[in-house]
């Protein structure tokens, strides 16, 4: 699965990843503060989700602008839908 199923991902596809990952980063790293545990589930995600959407910024010819996003998540939910 590693690299090659990357790789096949469009950009937009690799956004909205990093982008979940993130959500579930920042809820990991606020439960592990609420237990006072450490966050290494939280930081594992976040270190993950800032790979991915790094890879997905330099896979898109420009990058994104902060307006596009909506577009991309549109358009992958879309995708999935069908």
């Amino acid at each position: 699965m590693g690299r090659a199923s990357l790789r096949r991902m469009t950009p937009d596809q690799l956004l909205v990843l990093g982008l979940f990952l993130a959500c579930c980063a920042v809820l990991a790293l606020f439960s592990a503060y609420a237990d006072s545990r450490r966050p290494y589930v939280g930081s594992v995600l976040a270190l993950a989700s800032l790979a991915v959407l790094l890879h997905g910024n330099t896979r898109q010819p420009g990058g994104y602008d902060p307006r596009d996003v909506s577009d991309a998540i549109y358009g992958v939910i879309a995708d999935v839908v069908r």
